[in-house]
């Protein structure tokens, strides 16, 4: 079946034609993503009302090109994907109602794709990864643990109780002035930093939950700096260089006992860490989290960068799983900005 994905929940507008064979293999025919960050530059992070008009204005253009670049017409699709949540709720439904409208014209099956699924199957389109397995996501705007049994079948272990990884790289970025987009700066700056010149914390490391929570590094990121005020290049790259220290301890930790969870609650199965979201491009976390999965004996499995950031790809890929399992929705489903994957709702057995 080929399936039009469509993904607009925050700041890309992406749009992507996906083919899943009858033995459950995936092939990506297109996959067109614009990024929002020049309209969002000047403002040191996303403005939801100018990334909804974005998306209104770019679109219908992405769209045409993600099936010119396939080579398809709407005719030959099987279905429509998209968003419906979580996300900022104007961009998201500016591509929900896009997707419903494109179904409703052509007579196609149309699918309601949580965003957060798109992220946890990815790694079944790129590498054919057997259920069950573990996911950490790690973005602008979800830090969490996922156990995956299936489609539509999530637990989720821990998650983060202030702010998203992403979105704690961004504000870091945001507070030492290297504008957008704030991890990969970040990133770029530790390097050439001192990690042990700046004592910062380690929040929740002392206890036994899979929680995160980096609002206190990002506070004390900001003390530090200003303790240090006027900042010089090198102390904002030895800045940078503790902060992603004191992160990199921390996701490998969690990871260790996540992964050691997974082992003791599932025997039988063999242990795979699935890493999602724009924050598996860090390097430093990539290498820790290698070692964590060698130590453990797990497989590490981190999909091509284009492919964990927002794109339409998984979107449609998350379709066309549900859409194999018999899973479509109505036109009258709504709009999400909150939908947690573990919500009841996300079951297959649920579906009408």
């Amino acid at each position: 079946m080929k399936i039009l994905g469509i993904e607009t929940s925050c700041d890309e507008t992406a749009a992507s034609v996906v083919l899943r064979d009858a033995d459950g293999r995936g092939t990506i025919f297109s996959n067109i993503v614009r990024s929002q960050v020049e309209e969002h530059a000047a403002f040191g992070g996303v403005v939801p009302e100018l990334a909804a008009r974005a998306h209104v204005s770019h679109l219908d253009g992405i769209i045409a090109r993600a099936l010119d670049e396939a080579g398809v017409a709407l005719g030959d699709l099987d279905a429509i994907a998209a968003t419906a949540g979580p996300g900022l709720i104007g961009g998201v439904l500016v591509g929900l109602t896009t997707g419903k409208a494109l179904a409703a014209a052509a007579g196609l099956k149309f699918i309601g794709v949580n965003h957060l699924e798109g992220h946890a199957l990815t790694a079944r389109l790129t590498d054919g990864v057997e259920f069950p397995y573990l996911m950490l996501l790690v973005s602008g705007g979800h830090s969490q643990f996922v156990l995956v049994r299936g489609v539509g079948d999530y637990e989720r272990w821990g998650g983060t109780i202030d702010d998203a990884l992403g979105e704690a790289f961004d504000k870091v970025a945001k507070m030492l002035d290297l504008g957008l987009p704030g991890g990969p700066r970040v990133e770029a700056l530790a390097r050439s930093g001192d990690p042990r010149r700046f004592r910062l914390p380690r929040p929740l490391m002392g206890e036994a939950r899979l929680d995160f929570s980096f609002s206190g590094l990002k506070t004390a990121v900001r003390l530090a700096a200003e303790d240090a005020a006027p900042l010089t290049d090198q102390d904002a790259a030895d800045l940078c260089a503790s902060f992603q220290a004191a992160v990199v301890e921390i996701v490998a930790k969690r990871s260790a006992a996540a992964l050691a969870r997974f082992a003791a609650a599932l025997p039988d199965a063999t242990p795979t860490l699935v890493v999602a979201g724009g924050v598996a491009a860090n390097r430093a976390i990539a290498a820790a989290l290698g070692a964590v999965a060698e130590k453990a004996g797990a497989r590490l499995v981190v999909p091509p960068i284009a492919l964990c950031t927002d794109n339409g790809a998984m979107i449609a890929w998350a379709g066309a799983e549900r859409l194999a399992l018999g899973r479509s929705d109505g036109l009258d489903l709504p709009a999400r900005p909150r939908w947690p994957l573990d919500d009841p709702g996300m079951r297959i057995s649920h579906a009408a």
